[in-house]
């Protein structure tokens, strides 16, 4: 909802101040400049990034647009799942993880977290590196700069969306200085004609240039760092894992490790040491 408030903002400001100068809003209805314009740009958002990356910028607008905040029972039950497990673990050893980690959908122990389960990368982060353990003893240090490593690496691919809706705003004034270029070129075909035909064709063709700063700075660069802060979200969830995980495997009580993954989380959604203590209380009454 802010952020279609921000940009019903944005419109008010950026065209109302237009109309205050005694602008005509026909005047900016040119849909042969649009077509121009945002054709050149999804043209070369589809050329230059694989089908994975355009469908990876599909889901995340989705989310951006239906979820601009972190779930609110994402962490309380992802910090009651790890507090059980580490707590099975250190009394039970590694076998305990057999039962759960192999199909996680029917663990009793998941099943109890729904909010969990909704989040298929950060489960199958969890699920491979608890397998990684079980498989072998692995120094903490080691378990440390591999986790790191691949928490990373899914930061890394997660921006490219981000990225390439960065570079298409980049490309929005060119593509609207295309669309006055090939806007002139018409008007000065029509050089002989009446000196007010000329001027409508002069003012049709500046309107590409409007058009391709405005998609740039109003639309398409938002939207980018939009995507950023949410791939920032999602990335917290996973360094929160890596040091619960990593605290665990250096043989440090569950609440300490629990508390470690707390820091790793973003400012604005993370709980105090008090409220996760509160949350670990409710969930084993």
């Amino acid at each position: 909802m802010k952020k279609l408030l921000g940009f019903v903002f944005l419109l008010a400001t950026v065209f109302g101040g237009y109309m205050s100068h005694g602008g005509n809003m026909g005047n900016l209805w040119q849909p042969s400049e649009l077509v121009i314009i945002f054709g050149a740009g999804i043209g070369a958002l589809f050329i230059a990034n694989p089908l994975s990356v355009l469908k990876d910028m599909k889901s995340q607008l989705s989310e951006l647009w239906k979820a601009e905040v972190e779930d609110p029972e994402l962490y309380p039950q992802l910090f009651g799942l790890m507090h059980v497990l580490l707590g099975q673990l250190q009394a039970q050893g590694m076998k305990v993880l057999d039962e759960h980690i192999e199909n996680p959908d029917e663990s009793s122990l998941f099943l109890m977290y729904p909010a969990v389960l909704k989040q298929p990368e950060l489960l199958q982060f969890l699920i491979d590196n608890l397998r990684l353990q079980s498989m072998a003893k692995v120094d903490p240090h080691d378990l440390e700069a591999l986790m790191e490593e691949e928490v990373e690496r899914i930061h890394e691919d997660h921006l490219r969306p981000s990225e390439a809706l960065s570079k298409v705003a980049e490309a929005m004034p060119g593509f609207g200085i295309l669309a006055a270029v090939m806007g002139i070129i018409i008007t000065m075909g029509s050089i002989d004609g009446p000196l007010t035909l000329i001027g409508v064709k002069v003012a049709a063709a500046l309107v590409g240039t409007f058009i391709g700063i405005f998609a740039c700075y109003c639309m398409f660069d938002p939207l980018a760092t939009a995507l950023e802060h949410l791939v920032d979200r999602h990335s917290a969830r996973l360094r929160c894992m890596t040091a619960i995980l990593v605290m665990h495997s250096k043989g440090k009580p569950a609440l300490l490790c629990i508390d470690a993954g707390r820091r790793q989380i973003q400012s604005e959604n993370r709980p105090s040491f008090i409220e996760v203590e509160r949350w670990l209380e409710a969930q084993q009454l």
